[in-house]
């Protein structure tokens, strides 16, 4: 039970792909025939969907020698099999219906995102019949794949086509707040789910379409919370390794982009500045260092670069000695797979050498991606952001003043003034008097803030009667150690001089509360109103009152109106400290603080 429990979303939907690829049949790993050969044709939502779980090396080891979208100008490759795996849209399936009569394929393997309309279905029927390619559509399969997995444990809905999106596993206990967009969703979702398990020919909750003993024998309880409920955390500026890159770099799907000046320094006076090269990395479960980090406090990450670092340049001389053997003083890295063993020593080489690049790489990556951090931290003083709004959110006395921070030219961007700024007015107890807001408005705008954002967050708090009662984050905060002076000396001089090793102190953020008290069946006030549906039950009824008395061993938060990293780190180092229990964190659309920051200012602006 406990091995197929540990099972994480990222696996499931992983081992559902590999399937598909495997024209519906399971993939099995280490066999040894060759595999078919064939071609991936996708749209944007099934590139987005794939892109954070498969890289080409896979796709090429499943048999795809192409992989390409759908709307794109295609070449017909009339004896080889096409698998498509698309949403059933008007615009994707009149594009299969033309491949279909320009015989693009010799068979068709559709794999639709989400559940394709019977009248859709009879489209694609008509279209086949009329092109004279029946026999050429071999299976036609609805995926139930409408949602991208970022982590073991957390998922993003797609943003377009909404009402799309289907749930299957067992069926879950749903609790929700009242009176908010989560109670909305789940109202639909405890309607969609009755009318599911009432048609017997349709159901998502029979068979083994996911394998036997995917599930525990207990419902797990689905927690919809409101955006609405913690407006603070996705303004906050954060700590951790993780959070941070998605904060201050250009991080998707798992990928980060940097831009990386090319030896500018070297220019003469005058010379024209050189283009910036721009790298994309991977940051996959395959990266150790990333898995073991990703939620570590920053200075931390700093540290452990640098001790690999240390650790590496110890084994360089036999990085040198094992390139010296296999003869490869200047050669290409990528040539040492190519080689045979015809030696003792030189078998030693083949198995150390390519182990010991793939750690200079993992370095040399983590290197560049918390150098790129680091300036963002020192420029814009991350560090004292960080720790002020710790203060703000946990009702800690404050050391200065927030018209000091807003004024210093030297701290920070207008967008990290008014994020600072927009935390303190969400999480006062009492919203200042028009006389200070006044003056801060003014602070701010001489900063060059935008203030459509507060504007918006002013209407919500007076419709939402936040004033008497906001949102309480706990009474902990981050804690200085001093100051890290270690000297990363690697090109890049990452020194991390100056910036505060604060060391984070556990405490549950609003999500996570909710969670707990849920998940636990604690009485409190702030969960104690919360509706409570149980799709099983023969009528449906407005009760905040669980039938079920028991702990929940599993859970998934979902949060409507999007999540950030923060809230999903929080929630994982919560979990640690609960044996046997497992979360899963989703919501409709990942954002940072950036994104955050403008869709308040559009909210504003109305």
């Amino acid at each position: 039970m406990a091995a197929a429990a540990a099972a994480s979303i990222r696996e499931r939907q992983t081992v559902a792909l590999k399937r598909m690829l495997n024209f519906n049949v399971p993939h099995v790993k280490n066999s040894t025939g060759e595999p078919v050969w064939k071609v991936l044709i996708y749209d944007r939502f099934g590139q987005d969907i794939i892109s954070p779980l498969l890289s080409v090396k896979e796709l090429r080891d499943m048999g795809i020698t192409l992989h390409l979208l759908l709307h794109s100008d295609r070449d017909p490759i009339p004896d080889v099999p096409a698998v498509y795996f698309v949403m059933p849209t008007e615009e994707n399936i009149d594009r299969m219906c033309q491949d279909l009569r320009n015989q693009l394929y010799e068979s068709y393997y559709l794999n639709f995102i989400s559940a394709i309309s019977r009248s859709k279905l009879e489209d694609i029927a008509n279209a086949a019949l009329a092109a004279s390619a029946v026999t050429q559509v071999a299976k036609v399969f609805d995926q139930y794949l409408n949602f991208i997995t970022l982590e073991d444990d957390m998922f993003v809905l797609c943003n377009q086509n909404k009402e799309l999106v289907s749930y299957r596993g067992a069926v879950p206990i749903i609790r929700c707040s009242r009176g908010t967009a989560a109670e909305m969703v789940a109202v639909k979702l405890d309607k969609k789910l009755r009318e599911n398990l009432r048609d017997a020919r349709n159901s998502l909750f029979t068979g083994d379409t996911l394998g036997a003993g995917q599930f525990s024998f207990q419902r797990p309880l689905l927690v919809l919370v409101d955006r609405n409920i913690d407006l603070a955390t996705p303004l906050h500026h954060t700590w951790t390794y993780q959070a941070l890159v998605h904060d201050v770099l250009d991080f998707h799907l798992n990928r980060v982009n940097l831009e990386e000046s090319s030896g500018m320094e070297n220019s003469p006076a005058g010379a024209r500045p050189k283009r910036k090269n721009k790298k994309s990395y991977d940051l996959t479960p395959v990266d150790k260092f990333w898995q073991k980090h990703k939620g570590s406090p920053f200075p931390e990450v700093a540290e452990s670069v640098q001790q690999e670092l240390e650790s590496y340049r110890a084994q360089e001389d036999e990085v040198k000695r094992l390139k010296s053997i296999m003869g490869l003083e200047g050669e290409d890295e990528g040539a040492i797979s190519m080689l045979s063993d015809n030696t003792a020593k030189l078998t030693s080489a083949v198995s150390s050498l390519p182990e010991l690049l793939e750690k200079k790489r993992l370095i040399d990556l983590h290197t560049n991606v918390a150098t790129a951090v680091l300036e963002h931290i020192k420029a814009r003083k991350l560090d004292v952001y960080f720790e002020y709004e710790e203060k703000i959110m946990s009702k800690t006395t404050l050391d200065k003043s927030l018209l000091d921070i807003i004024s210093d030219p030297d701290a920070g961007t207008p967008e990290d003034k008014m994020r600072l700024f927009l935390i303190y007015y969400i999480s006062a107890q009492q919203a200042p008097s028009e006389a200070d807001l006044e003056q801060y408005k003014k602070a701010l705008t001489d900063a060059g803030c935008n203030l459509n954002p507060l504007q918006y967050i002013k209407q919500w708090k007076a419709f939402a009667k936040m004033a008497s009662a906001p949102t309480s984050y706990g009474n902990t905060t981050a804690k200085p150690m001093g100051l890290l002076s270690r000297v990363m000396n690697t090109g890049s001089q990452f020194v991390m001089e100056g910036v505060k090793n604060l060391v984070l102190k556990q405490q549950n953020l609003p999500v996570t509360r909710i969670l707990d008290n849920l998940m636990e069946m604690k009485s409190n006030p702030e969960t104690d109103d919360y509706r409570y549906f149980d799709p099983k039950m023969l009528r449906g009824n407005d009760s905040s009152v669980p039938r079920n008395k028991n702990p929940f061993q599993e859970a998934i938060v979902f949060v409507v109106g999007g999540g950030n990293y923060i809230e999903y780190q929080n929630l994982v180092d919560y979990i640690k400290g609960k044996q046997g229990k497992h979360i899963l964190y989703g919501c409709s659309e990942l954002f940072n603080a950036t994104q955050f920051i403008k869709q308040l200012s559009q909210l504003g602006q109305k």
